[in-house]
């Protein structure tokens, strides 16, 4: 019989412990102080006995994973218990760390009660605790929905009333008489008229914005809605849509956000500010071979102060794998070809200020395998009803640097989590979508490889096409700004500058 289950120190401190049968907290602790000291560093076992108890144990890292159980259990059914319990732990904690198993403690636990119950070891596998942990009960669902039903039909019900009220307020002002109240509670009739006027108001004016409908006449101090008004009286809207549990998407707005934290301009911007953007579009094999390859580059210039409006920048242009160069039609095109320098046709004129103006753009398309910039290779094998996949990645050209790097892999659908064995970098596992997303914070030359193992029911065709993400601050092509001057005089101007290169489509059929 299994008596506990626990993850305690090299010291014989509990984190977390499980007991299946009748245990004091007294016993539980004193068996686990006493584990460390009984080990014999000499030999290579897995577990120690004494006169009442066995222990069989796991290293993991500082840690120890260790099950109590009585002298007479089979020992070859708790290794195998105990190599279920080492791998479920993973499965809830980033790091095997004290800090991160207090931390998810209860998820431990609930995890240890699907594996053994009173004491036995019941026949489950890691896909099925995860999915007996979620929980996720279609009787809740349908419950769920009926509740909801029932609110929107008490809600419609509600404005009708409202209306009712309100139209027999107006009935009452054109025939000159007290509006109704509400009786029963000593209000007089002037008074209730008012608190019907408050709550058609604030029903109306939740129901409003959806419909949108132009007011053909003003209907008392109601300020619902103002056609082309902003600010305040959205933000009300929003807050009234809360305060009775309307689920607000905000989702696109964090995107546009973290977006616009990436591409936000720098701090100490300058009055001749440039941004030299790079999209890249991507498709490859999944046995290798590019398919395409494209990617589009832009120096946009913006001035601040008319004092640098007649300038010219001074381009460097390193790139040897055939780029093609296209300048602005008002951009003097020979003297970018002899000099390398963007200036206007006409000396006299100056560019526009306070706007973004895209002075030289490039263009590079290829199906030279070469010239991918982050190799990914999938290899799913199929192994009896599993699959195990390894995938590996590759940083091809030395001189980026990505950054918040994700390779997302499609998974089946309906066969639970899958079961990571080793990992370079993070992973998020996104039940709703079925995805698993590597994440990886920095891809760089001193990083320029990794690699993610781990398996799943499914078949090799489940976990295409691969798709991946990045962000970077150097761009793909060499081309940069060395330089900005002044056209009368060849004096120097400071200027700042902004790069990004960013992923349009990167896909791996």
């Amino acid at each position: 019989v299994l008596l506990a289950a626990a993850v305690c120190t090299k010291a014989g401190k509990a984190i977390v412990s499980r007991q299946f049968v009748e245990m004091t907290r007294t016993r539980i602790e004193g068996l686990l102080a006493a584990f460390p000291k009984l080990m014999n560093t000499g030999k290579q076992h897995t577990f120690v006995e004494t006169e009442s108890v066995r222990y069989v144990y796991q290293p993991m890292e500082k840690l120890y994973m260790v099950l109590i159980t009585t002298k007479n259990s089979n020992i070859l059914e708790d290794l195998e218990t105990l190599r279920l319990f080492s791998r479920v732990i993973p499965e809830y904690c980033r790091a095997l760390e004290e800090n991160e198993i207090s931390e998810h403690c209860f998820d431990l636990i609930f995890a240890f009660d699907e594996i053994v119950a009173l004491g036995y070891r019941e026949n489950v596998n890691l896909a099925q605790i995860r999915t007996f942990t979620e929980m996720d009960s279609h009787e809740e669902k349908v419950f769920r929905a009926v509740r909801e039903t029932q609110e929107r039909e008490a809600k419609a019900e509600m404005r009708r009333k409202a209306k009712e009220l309100q139209q027999a307020r107006r009935d009452a002002e054109r025939q000159g008489k007290k509006a109704p109240g509400f009786g029963g509670f000593g209000s007089s009739a002037v008074s209730g008229g008012t608190t019907a006027a408050m709550i058609t108001e604030t029903i109306i004016e939740t129901e409003k914005p959806k419909v949108a409908p132009a007011p053909s006449r003003p209907s008392g101090p109601s300020k619902a809605l103002k056609l082309g008004a902003k600010g305040k009286e959205v933000d009300n809207f929003v807050d009234k849509l809360k305060s009775e549990g309307e689920n607000i998407m905000t989702s696109v707005g964090k995107r546009s956000t973290e977006a616009a934290k990436v591409l936000a301009p720098p701090i100490n911007m300058e009055s001749v500010h440039m941004k030299i953007e790079e999209k890249i579009s991507l498709t490859c094999g999944r046995d290798g071979g590019l398919q395409n390859m494209e990617l589009h580059g832009m120096i946009m210039l913006h001035i601040s102060d008319e004092k640098f409006a007649r300038i010219r920048l001074h381009v460097e242009n390193e790139d040897k794998r055939g780029v093609q160069l296209q300048t602005h039609p008002n951009v003097d095109k020979k003297l970018f070809t002899a000099e390398s320098q963007i200036g206007l046709k006409n000396p006299e004129k100056s560019f526009p200020i306070n706007s973004d103006v895209g002075v030289l753009k490039w263009r590079l398309q290829t199906t030279e395998e070469s010239f991918i910039p982050l190799t990914i290779n999938c290899w799913p094998s199929e192994s009896g009803n599993s699959c195990d996949v390894n995938i590996e990645y590759e940083l091809q050209e030395e001189s980026l640097e990505l950054n918040d790097v994700i390779i997302t892999i499609p998974l089946p659908s309906g066969v639970g989590a899958p079961v990571i064995g080793e990992i370079d970098g993070e992973y998020r596992h996104d039940s709703r979508r079925n995805l698993l997303e590597w994440c990886l914070p920095v891809i760089d030359a001193k990083n320029k490889s990794g690699s993610l193992e781990f398996s799943i029911a499914g078949q090799p065709n489940d976990f295409f096409p691969v798709q991946v993400s990045f962000i970077s601050k150097k761009n793909y092509c060499n081309i940069q700004v060395t330089k900005v001057t002044q056209v009368d005089g060849n004096s120097p101007v400071r200027f700042s500058t902004e790069t990004t290169f960013v992923v349009d489509k990167y896909e791996i059929l």
